[in-house]
């Protein structure tokens, strides 16, 4: 028998409020014990014992939890366990899910999962989610495979999950970004991840507890370049488009780069890719974001400047993680 560790977090799927209601809950009450007698049938097929690391709503969610869940994940990981899985609320999953992806030094399965509904709404999905959350983590097609979500029966990669719906039951869906699926607890990948991952990384040894602040600043239509003045080590730039923004922050994010500030283009557009460009950085002096999202790049900066401030090495890392 298969044997997965299950470490809560809170979330939604751990949220309680009025019977048959999906609103005005509050998230990270229930215990996780408690969700999981709910799927009696799973104690038949792995053995499972269970950590309530916090309850919290995944806005919480900092560094400092962060380092607490990969030190705990890392801990379980070197013991007998098959595999791991995350309860975790979807606000934030798709940062914490990258964070893990770049920091975590094992290939033992981590599967994060959650809901959109609370355990006390209609119809939850927290049950079932997490049903096929420990499926996956105790399978040898998930091993070595990096952090992985489950969501709806679709396998996502840590780096690449993303939720695009407050509302919806499939949150994540979004095709070009799944790994594989699940039908009838039968595991089904299309692709692997190409980017490097985990034990592949070079911030799996690295001290994590005093990272660098890095600040993500959008563009919009009229925007102040005085919003540029954060006084952080890094900034993340939520540009227009292909991660574009006026003359006037050109000028001002030129300036800001001779000073020794690190900034990354992004973009706001919810699918697409930032490249270097000779228009909006004709200097050549900023970093670009290529397929992460703005929160995402915001999290390797903070990684990268913490192992280096040469600019071709922190295009090389955003290329290759």
């Amino acid at each position: 028998m298969k044997k997965i560790a299950i470490v809560a977090t809170g979330g939604t799927i751990a949220g309680s409020g009025r019977a048959g209601m999906t609103t005005n809950y509050q998230a990270g009450t229930i215990p996780v014990k408690d969700i999981l007698s709910s799927i009696p049938v799973v104690s038949h097929e792995f053995e499972i014992s269970l950590f309530q690391l916090m309850s919290v709503d995944s806005n919480e969610m900092d560094i400092e939890k962060w380092c607490l869940l990969k030190k705990t994940v890392e801990e379980l990981a070197a013991s007998d366990v098959d595999g791991i899985v995350i309860t975790h609320g979807t606000d934030t999953i798709e940062e914490t899910g990258y964070f893990l992806t770049l920091t975590l030094n094992t290939e033992k399965p981590v599967v994060l999962t959650g809901a959109m509904r609370p355990a006390t709404a209609t119809s939850a999905d927290g049950p079932f989610n997490l049903y096929q959350a420990i499926h996956l983590a105790g399978s040898p097609k998930a091993y070595g495979q990096g952090v992985l979500a489950l969501f709806s029966s679709t396998i996502y990669s840590g780096r690449d999950i993303q939720k695009i719906s407050n509302y919806k039951i499939d949150a994540f869906e979004k095709a070009n970004t799944a790994l594989g699926f699940m039908k009838d607890g039968d595991i089904y990948f299309n692709s692997k991840q190409t980017k490097k991952h985990t034990t592949q990384s070079v911030f799996a040894q690295m001290d994590l507890h005093h990272l660098p602040e890095v600040d993500i600043v959008p563009y919009f239509a009229g925007a102040s370049e005085k919003l540029l003045e954060t006084g952080s080590e890094g900034l993340v730039i939520m540009g227009s488009g292909g991660g574009n923004f006026s003359k006037k922050w050109q000028e001002k994010l030129s300036k800001l780069a001779a000073q020794g500030i690190v900034i990354v283009r992004s973009s706001r557009v919810l699918d697409g890719i930032v490249f270097g460009d000779d228009v909006f950085d004709p200097h050549h002096t900023m970093i670009a974001s290529y397929t992460l999202t703005p929160f995402k790049s915001r999290i390797l900066l903070m990684l990268g400047l913490a192992y280096t401030h040469n600019h071709d090495e922190l295009q090389q890392i955003f290329t290759e993680y």
